[in-house]
């Protein structure tokens, strides 16, 4: 066995350095789920480290078979009237709040809807008007956005609704789309 220079020593050590700094940085960081703690809903499913299935919406299975699904309102059903490019179901927001999208012609009145923002216990904390970005008297779909100023005053979630334009006020009419959203 040949005796280790000293650049081979200093080579040894500076490995053996760098993996023991590698490896207690990863422990460190790596938050560790409460595995065995009931899982309720989607969240606490993910943090009792269950598994994520790819899925739309996405699902959530526990060890012992549970499944729950993340909360993406009612856009699935919507899909083909109206859809939110901003906020996402699940987004992260703040006011003013700039929603952008696209709706069909028939969505509009006068080329604009209302723009609603909830919180948790659907109280209405902000309004607003969604206007057409193009030619609105369509039954194409049309490019829209909107500002809506709100005051989540301490709530975490919340909803955006784009309610459709009803100025029949006949109930038959009416149509929204409902977005989960979490307030920054």
């Amino acid at each position: 066995m040949t005796p280790l220079t000293t650049k081979h020593a200093f080579l040894l050590i500076l490995a053996v350095l760098i993996l023991g700094g590698l490896t207690s940085g990863l422990s460190r960081s790596v938050e560790r789920p409460t595995y065995g703690a009931a899982a309720v809903d989607f969240e606490t499913c993910i943090t009792a480290g269950g598994t994520i299935m790819e899925s739309y919406p996405e699902r959530c299975a526990t060890k012992d078979g549970k499944t729950f699904t993340r909360d993406i309102g009612n856009e699935l059903e919507k899909i083909d009237l109206i859809v939110s490019a901003f906020p996402r179901p699940g987004d992260m927001i703040k006011s003013p709040l700039i929603v952008t999208g696209k709706a069909r012609g028939y969505w509009f009145f006068e080329a604009s809807f209302p723009a609603y923002v909830l919180n948790d216990k659907n109280e209405m904390i902000g309004v607003g008007f969604a206007t057409a970005d193009d030619e609105w008297m369509t039954e194409n779909f049309v490019p829209f956005s909107a500002e809506v100023q709100f005051d989540a005053k301490g709530a975490k979630n919340g909803f955006v609704i784009l309610k459709k334009d009803n100025p029949s006020g006949l109930p038959e009419h009416d149509d929204e789309l409902r977005i989960p959203v979490n307030f920054e």
